[in-house]
């Protein structure tokens, strides 16, 4: 048995997650996960529980260790990784609500909430400076516009307010006491000029955030990926079933973590413009790093030292993809049989789905499931285009549905939606590479990846081959390296990279579809094209 482990913990829209690494190698030996709860009280609105959050990392760390049969002495690190969820506390470091109705444990912004859309509206008709650095349009995902919708329709918890924290920051600060936060959080969602290491602190006063920085309520310091901040807390260390031996290092963005996860092996430092890694889940994010700033309008970034430490990072992202495949999946006429049957069979859903689609295939004598769609055409951006549109105004649309519904419409309509899915990849790819990149290949973590049909159909619409981490868990993965950095089990990330990341299968494009997946793909972005001109003639309404 080594005689040192890490833990990393990843904190996602719907759950919590702790696994336990060797950090000789990047084998996972424990892992748990435990839900956390969210509340919608509003159209657009979604919100967490800072509290009830750290209680689900708590259980799911204990369980981990007790799973992995690892003694807690011999953790030397850990790590936190999770969503761009913005945390409000006061000055005792309680939470503030966050809620329109005052809900007082409800203290945070979930990343998804698009209750800012006003705020980013009126940010960017600014025109400023900083705004390069996020693809030239801030999102209502991001922070700025969240704060900004805080400070005008709720005074009293602007007023009360101690510290603002991404949410992997708060969770080091709890783990901690430390208000420090991570380079990755701040220059992705703060609009912190990483590569000149300060606030813009014209663009905060012009959209009227100027007061953000007293009180150190954006943090005391700014500090790079896997740096050490300090060793657990008794507090912490009893909560968390480990020891105050164990370092916590600076984390992540969930996506970025599972982009150093997936690109520690793949990734070619002579050529990192030629990878793309994918982090699949409730969105999906496209992570590329680059030796120069790439600037690519419609893409987040580019922001230094954000993912890879000394390279620069371009984000692209879909604010809705496992969701809205599970979207239309849920909307079927006859979803509930189909659980029913997945249930019976021993199955998931989308076996259930993918066993149909081939089915259909075979009985109507086409040459691969994807042609299911000949017909059937879906654009992807029920909740907006993140990317690269940067269109949160943007809706999903369906053409081609009959109006009878069966179990074939609805297997037809899944498969069309994951084809959309993979077009809005594709449209990333091919910014980025008109900008200066050249993505060759793409390697990806996710549910999705699980799916052999998800696979093979964004292998087929982007043309590029796609490989899977030999690790299922690359985001858990990515931010475990953070912990080994910072405990020095390895002593550096590039060296944590280097050691626990390995590649495993790869799905190769099929090239006697690719006329088909070019005919769809220019549908797709005409759907979006036609969405515009409709807008305009009704924006006088």
């Amino acid at each position: 048995m080594p005689d040192r482990y890490v833990v990393a913990v990843d904190v996602g829209t719907g759950s919590a997650r702790a696994g336990v690494f060797d950090p000789s190698d990047g084998r996972k030996v424990g892992y748990a996960t435990h839900p956390i709860r969210m509340w919608r009280p509003r159209t657009d609105f979604a919100q967490h529980s800072s509290a009830d959050i750290w209680n689900a990392v708590g259980a799911c760390v204990r369980t981990a260790i007790s799973e992995s049969r690892v003694p807690p002495e011999t953790v030397a690190g850990l790590a936190f990784d999770a969503t761009c969820s913005l945390v409000v506390l006061d000055r005792n470091g309680n939470p503030l609500t966050v809620s329109p109705d005052a809900e007082p444990e409800q203290d945070t912004i979930v990343w998804m909430d698009h209750r800012a859309v006003a705020e980013a509206d009126f940010i960017n008709a600014g025109n400023h400076d900083v705004l390069r650095y996020v693809g030239g349009a801030i999102s209502p995902e991001m922070e700025p516009p969240k704060l900004l919708w805080l400070k005008r329709n709720l005074p009293e918890t602007w007023a009360k307010a101690g510290r603002f924290f991404d949410l992997a920051d708060f969770l080091a600060y709890a783990a901690t006491g430390t208000n420090t936060r991570s380079l990755c959080t701040h220059v992705c969602k703060w609009t912190f000029l990483g590569h000149e290491d300060r606030w813009d602190d014209g663009f905060l006063a012009a959209i009227g955030l100027d007061d953000l920085r007293a009180e150190n309520k954006a943090g005391d310091r700014i500090r790079p990926l896997g740096e050490p901040l300090g060793s657990l807390t008794p507090a912490a260390a009893a909560h968390l079933g480990l020891t105050t031996h164990c370092v916590v290092g600076v984390g992540a963005i969930d996506a970025h973590a599972g982009g150093i996860g997936l690109l520690g092996a793949s990734l070619d430092p002579k050529r990192p413009e030629s990878t793309l890694a994918l982090i699949g889940g409730t969105s999906n994010c496209h992570m590329a790093a680059s030796r120069e700033p790439i600037f690519v309008p419609g893409v987040w970034g580019p922001y230094f030292g954000a993912m890879v430490p000394g390279l620069w990072l371009t984000e692209g992202g879909q604010s809705a993809a496992g969701s809205l495949i599970d979207f239309s999946i849920e909307t079927g006429h006859g979803v509930e049989q189909l659980r029913k049957t997945a249930s019976a069979e021993g199955k998931t859903v989308y076996e259930i789905l993918n066993d149909r689609a081939h089915r259909l295939t075979s009985q109507n004598a086409l040459p691969d499931p994807a042609l299911l769609t000949r017909d059937l055409h879906v654009l992807d951006f029920h909740l907006g285009n993140r990317s690269p549109f940067a269109d949160p105004h943007a809706r999903g649309v369906v053409e081609g549905l009959p109006i009878d519904r069966n179990d074939d419409i609805d297997t037809r309509m899944y498969v069309a939606t994951i084809q959309a899915v993979a077009y809005g990849t594709r449209a990333i790819v091919e910014a980025m590479n008109a900008a200066g990149f050249s993505i060759e290949k793409i390697v990806a973590t996710g549910g999705g990846t699980k799916n052999p049909l998800w696979m093979q159909l964004h292998a087929d619409a982007t043309g590029l081959p796609i490989s899977v981490g030999s690790e299922p868990e690359s985001v858990l993965l990515g931010t475990a390296m953070l912990a080994a950095a910072a405990s020095q089990c390895h002593p550096s990330v590039e060296a944590a990279m280097a050691a626990m990341g390995t590649v495993g299968e790869t799905v190769q494009p099929n090239p006697d579809l690719r006329s088909f997946h070019d005919a769809k793909f220019a549908i797709w972005n005409d759907l979006y094209q036609s969405q515009l001109r409709h807008r305009e003639l009704m924006s006088t309404f």
